[in-house]
This record gives structure tokens, sequence and C-alpha cells, in this order.
């Protein structure tokens, strides 16, 4: 009877599990239907200029591997994003931080500190950045007025300002993440390690960092991603030196109107950003930034 009873209950639990992933895929469908026709496809076939133009061909690759110009504009566009990556971790885990440690009114006022970039446009940000930095801009006039120097120093057009407009937009992208994660931490580990004897510097080195890097990883990996495609931040704040692919890749379609050329540019840089994403995956383990055990 026992039996027959498990076997019942089995049946019906199969039963009800795959009724569950019924209704989960129609909740999926229109999603992946719509990913597929106003994403995968249009990108196929904006990609698949580089290997048929109009017959199959490796010539678009071939220019951009042999002419130094398009790797050295690739190295560039790679260290301004690991720049960029890199300011926003020292400025974006202190901030997250304190915000996991503040309540009422204090946390509010900072979040919605951080989330104002997400609704200012970015023109009007660089813009602004533009006003601050250039040659009879904030900075340079009240430096002159106090006599800390003599003539305008440069502030714009350099790498420097590249890096500082990138770490504007970016850092919200580094913030939260870092932000989701440490709220989750339970409050009592650290304050177990400190009645084990731990200082209060040594518990969060022993116990809340070690938690924190989840956050961290999945901030890294998200602003150095995006970072890979800037195109109006260096346009407007960089100077010729600073070029970034993205920029290449525009103006390939929009002055030569090499559209081939152009494809070709922006599957290099899908193939290098999928690369570094495998590569982060294999070293840390991407289930980690959702909570589940590491490879």
């Amino acid at each position: 009877m026992d039996l027959t009873a498990n076997a019942l209950n089995a049946d019906e639990f199969r039963r009800l599990n795959r009724r569950e992933q019924w209704v989960q895929m129609n909740f999926l469908v229109p999603c992946l239907l719509f990913l597929v026709l106003f994403f995968f496809v249009p990108l196929a076939m904006f990609l698949s200029n580089a290997f048929f133009d109009p017959g199959f061909t490796l010539e678009h690759f071939e220019k951009a591997f042999t002419r130094p110009l398009y790797m050295k504009t690739l190295v560039k566009t790679l260290k301004l994003s690991l720049t960029t990556t890199i300011v926003c971790v020292i400025l974006a885990y202190p901030v997250a931080f304190v915000i996991t440690h503040t309540s009422g009114k204090v946390k509010t006022a900072i979040l919605i500190l951080v989330l104002i970039p997400f609704w200012t446009n970015i023109l009007v940000r660089m813009f602004a950045w533009l006003a601050i930095l250039g040659r009879n801009g904030v900075i340079n006039s009240n430096l002159i007025a106090i006599g800390a120097i003599d003539e305008p120093i440069s502030l714009l057009y350099n790498y420097f300002a590249v890096v500082l407009g990138m770490t504007h937009y970016m850092l919200p992208f580094m913030i939260l993440p870092i932000y989701s994660v440490m709220a989750a931490i339970p409050a009592n580990l650290t304050d177990a390690a400190a009645n084990l004897g731990a200082t209060p510097f040594r518990a969060f080195l022993r116990v809340f960092l070690p938690l924190s890097l989840p956050g961290v990883g999945a901030g890294c990996l998200l602003v150095f991603i995006l970072s890979l495609g800037f195109f109006i931040t260096p346009a407007l704040m960089g100077g010729a030196k600073d070029t970034m692919f993205a920029q290449i890749i525009e103006i390939q379609i929009n002055q030569m109107l090499n559209w081939g050329f152009a494809a070709a540019l922006s599957t290099i840089l899908l193939v290098l950003t999928i690369i570094l994403y495998l590569i982060y995956d294999r070293l840390l383990g991407v289930d980690r930034i959702y909570g589940k055990e590491g490879h």
C-alpha cells in the first residue's frame, strides 16, 4: 500500500514539475522570440558582411590584423577599459560598504545620488565635464583666481579625461552589484568573528571581504565589457591618441561606408568579449555572481 502511495506521489510530482516547466516556457517564448527577431537576426545579418562582401572573403580580417592602426586601437581600448574598471572598484567598494552599514534617510540619500546618473543623458553629463575641465572651465578659472596657476592647464582631450568620463558613467554599474551582495551577508558573521577575538579590520579581511568578492567580480565583468564599446565619451573628451575601437567602427560605417570592414572589426570585438567572459568563468566562475557554487 505504501509503495503504491509513493509511486502515485512520484507520478504526481513529475506531473506538477512538467506543468511548471511548461508554464515557465510559455513566459520565456515571447522574450526569446523578441530577442531572436530584433537582436540575433539583425546582428547576424550585419556580421555576415564581414565574410560575404559580396562573396566569401577574409580580406577584411586580414586588413584588420595586418595594419598596426587597428590593433593599436584595440590595445588602447583594452587599456582604457581595464583602467576604468580598476578605478571603479576603488571608488565603488567603500560607497557600497557605507550604504550597506547605514540606514534610514542617509542610506536613501546615497542611493539616490548613485542612481542619478541613470536619470541623466550621457551627452548632458559629458558636456558638463567639458564645462568643468575646459581651459575656461570651473577648475581652471578657480585655480587662476586663487593664484595657484598662471595659465590654464590641459585637463581635456587626454587619457585622464576619458577615464574620468567613463568612470563617472560606469560607477553605478559597479556600486549596485557590490551592494546587492554585501546586503545579503549576515551581520552576525562579523559579530561572531569579533567574539572569537578578531579585530574589526581582521574580521573584515577574513570574513566580509571574501563574501563580497562575487559582487566585485560581477561589477568588474559588467563594467569592463560595457567599457569596450564606449564611443561618446572618448569622442568628446579624448584626443587622437585616445581613439577607441567603437569609434573606428563608426567611422567605417558613417564616413567610409565600408560595412564589410566595420562588420569584421565588430566581429573581432565581439569574439574578444566572449573570450574574456569565458576566461573569467574559467578562473573565477560566473555562477558565483548568482550565489551558486563555483567551478
